[in-house]
């Protein structure tokens, strides 16, 4: 299956998309080693390229400004082949983000505002929470971004019983699912 995963894929990049809290990272990790990919964190490179902790972009230049660098690494990383990406919650905001992303497999992990608080309520470096009522703020940003996260090619819906290497066994055997097999007709629109 894995060589058939493989071949179906043909380098193509995995890049996960979802809120913050979802376990983007941490499948992500797990996702390139099953596939042979090298993986990547769009937030871990901003924070290389720009020399700043994300909260200090946010707290000293706006949140403009990091979607703009997010939006260059994002292409940047593009044109590589054969790599797993987690990318930052809104990434999916910005129009010219989502030619990028279908170059690839975009794979939604979906994950409940309950599970997302339990997973951040100690987390201080999300400059989107720094607010009196998180819970109402996840919930608003959610609602602004799920039309877009609905776009992805594969929606996997979390729960707080799921481990990461569940989660990751899970996304291994749903791909092929949404993946045109070689030499076949017609082609998945959004992956051309």
């Amino acid at each position: 299956m894995e060589s058939l995963l493989k071949s179906s894929l043909q380098g193509l990049n995995v890049y996960l998309v979802g809120m913050m809290g979802a376990g983007k990272t941490t499948v992500g990790e797990l996702l390139a080693q099953e596939l042979g990919y090298k993986f990547f964190d769009t937030d871990t490179l901003i924070t290389q390229v720009s020399k700043k902790s994300i909260s200090d972009i946010f707290a000293e230049e706006g949140e403009a400004v990091f979607r703009s660098i997010e939006s260059q690494v994002l292409g940047e990383i593009s044109s590589y082949t054969r790599l797993v990406v987690a990318t930052g919650g809104g990434i999916v905001t910005i129009r010219q983000n989502w030619s990028y992303l279908q170059q690839g497999l975009v794979v939604w992990l979906d994950a409940p505002i309950s599970l997302l608080l339990e997973r951040l309520q100690s987390d201080r470096t999300r400059p989107l929470l720094q607010t009196p009522n998180p819970a109402q703020r996840l919930q608003e940003i959610f609602a602004q971004r799920q039309v877009m996260y609905a776009q992805a090619d594969l929606k996997i819906s979390l729960n707080e019983l799921q481990t990461p290497a569940i989660i990751t066994t899970k996304i291994v055997e749903l791909i092929p699912t949404v993946l045109r097999q070689p030499n076949s007709n017609p082609p998945k629109n959004n992956l051309n």
